[in-house]
């Protein structure tokens, strides 16, 4: 069994909470608290959330983690 780790960034809008929620719905788990962050370069919040899976095999760097 492998466990499998993505970081889910977006900018502070709906966008964000709608890929948090695919995750979700994919069998994803949070992972922590959510982090919020201010970009300067481009004058916005940006959000982030750490997600983990569950998946029968190796880890491989070759998997697409966003497909799984």
């Amino acid at each position: 069994m492998a466990i499998l780790y993505r970081f889910l960034t977006e900018d502070d809008t709906a966008a964000f909470c709608h890929k948090v929620s695919a995750a979700l719905e994919a069998g994803w788990q949070l992972q922590g608290d959510p982090s919020y962050a201010f970009d300067a370069a481009r004058g916005v919040m940006r959000c982030g959330q750490a997600v983990t899976k569950h998946v029968p095999g190796h880890y491989s760097p070759d998997l697409k983690l966003g497909e799984q």
